[in-house]
């Protein structure tokens, strides 16, 4: 019985990349071995066990084949003389096809490192078009290694054309497109990944809400790279730069959904694109089973970024509506996300990625003054009903307060 590291652990070794999780096939054994061993069950599909002391997961090597449709449409044997390189071919990449014994040795049948030297992302075998979430996954994978340098070999993308044109991609669940996608929505340059998708014309075939965004323009003095599509790509980037939760990544992504609805004929101009964006935004949302408090504050940022934008210039009440509609007592890590979008959106533009957003410390502090007004610090005769009229009032009046030292600062600069 031999046991090895692979996949991303060794890659990761190799490159210098941090990693957490430690995955090892075993070749030469049967599962009766590893029980005796102490090792605990935990694959369904194919035997994987569970280390006794360490917990982490051992594969006996396997071999597969393809049984029918999606990533679970294969069957899969084992067998002690299963060797590593039979395990190996199986995987998706050259650069997740190598191991290291326990002595630091690396086997490299597929030519992982050299790939790894090249930064090419790159398909091990022409099995590799037999798993449609491989897409997602080599996506991932340039988003992730894309500050190394690495790019997609050219074969390997016209296998992800293909996989997509088998229609293939429209089995993977909800779950599955939404695990991947999270996680690459997590990686630096989150970007990359829905660009990839879209070279290979996934994009359309899984988040066409995005991919229709691509081609509509946008006025130039605005918006200087004009395409709807790039724009929300460079502001996921600010949200990447930012290092801003998923839930404010997400509603980036999804933001200006509206303006692939957009009537051509008052093109490039996106009036009421918040409004029209809501149903599209709920439609990808609930599709892809988004958690609902990631999608309540998707469908506010939709709806309510160009008040963001304005609000330095907007009414007293009509901020505290705004800010009453983000439930700022009861959630203001809401409306602190809110504002982290909008200003995501502010900077995602050709030109304007550095620009100052002063409407982010007005709204933070906006939200700071309305909370710090409390029902004990109204006045003593104010009783019954009368409290709740009066909170508003005070607010409203502490926010137009807040306007006048505002305008006053900058009229004196």
């Amino acid at each position: 019985m031999q046991v090895y590291l692979v996949g991303g652990a060794v890659r990761d070794h190799l490159l210098g990349h941090p990693y957490h999780e430690k995955d090892y096939v075993v070749v030469g054994a049967s599962p009766q071995q590893l029980l005796d061993q102490g090792f605990s069950p935990v694959g369904k599909d194919f035997p994987v066990f569970l280390h006794p002391k360490t917990k982490e997961e051992y594969a006996l090597a396997r071999t597969e084949r393809k049984s029918g449709i999606g990533y679970h449409g294969f069957n899969f044997f084992t067998d002690p003389d299963v060797s590593l390189e039979d395990d190996l071919i199986r995987r998706d990449l050259t650069i997740n096809a190598m191991a290291m014994d326990q002595d630091g040795n690396v086997y490299d049948p597929y030519g992982g490192q050299k790939d790894l030297e090249q930064r090419i992302l790159r398909h091990v075998s022409d099995a590799f078009i037999e798993d449609p979430l491989r897409v997602l996954r080599v996506a991932r994978f340039a988003a992730r290694y894309a500050r190394y340098g690495f790019k997609i070999a050219d074969e390997t993308l016209l296998l992800m054309q293909s996989i997509t044109q088998t229609r293939e991609l429209e089995s993977l669940t909800a779950e599955r497109v939404w695990k991947e996608t999270s996680r690459a929505l997590m990686e630096d340059q989150a970007d990359i990944y829905f660009d990839v998708l879209r070279q290979c014309h996934a994009l359309k075939v899984l988040f066409p809400e995005i991919d229709a965004l691509f081609g509509v323009p946008q006025r130039p003095e605005y918006h200087p790279e004009i395409d709807c599509g790039i724009h929300t790509l460079m502001s996921l980037r600010q949200a990447c730069k930012s290092n801003y939760s998923l839930d404010v990544r997400y509603a980036v992504l999804v933001h200006d959904l509206g303006k692939a609805l957009t009537p051509k004929d008052i093109l490039p101009r996106h009036i009421m694109h918040e409004e029209r964006g809501l149903i599209p935004v709920e439609e990808l949302s609930n599709r892809l089973k988004i958690p609902t408090q990631m999608k309540q504050l998707a469908l506010a940022v939709c709806k309510e970024h160009l008040k963001c934008h304005q609000a330095m210039s907007l009414k007293p009440g009509t901020l505290w509506r705004l800010l009453q509609r983000l439930d700022v007592l009861r959630r203001p890590e809401r409306v602190e996300a809110f504002i982290n979008a909008c200003e995501c959106d502010a900077r995602g533009r050709l030109g304007l990625e550095n620009r100052d957003y002063p409407q982010a410390a007005f709204m933070f502090k906006a939200m700071q003054v309305v909370r710090s007004i409390k029902a004990q610090d109204l006045p003593a005769y104010i009783q019954g009903s009368e409290i709740g009229e009066k909170l508003i009032q005070y607010r409203i009046d502490a926010l137009a307060e807040l306007k006048k030292q505002y305008d006053d600062s900058l009229a004196t600069e």
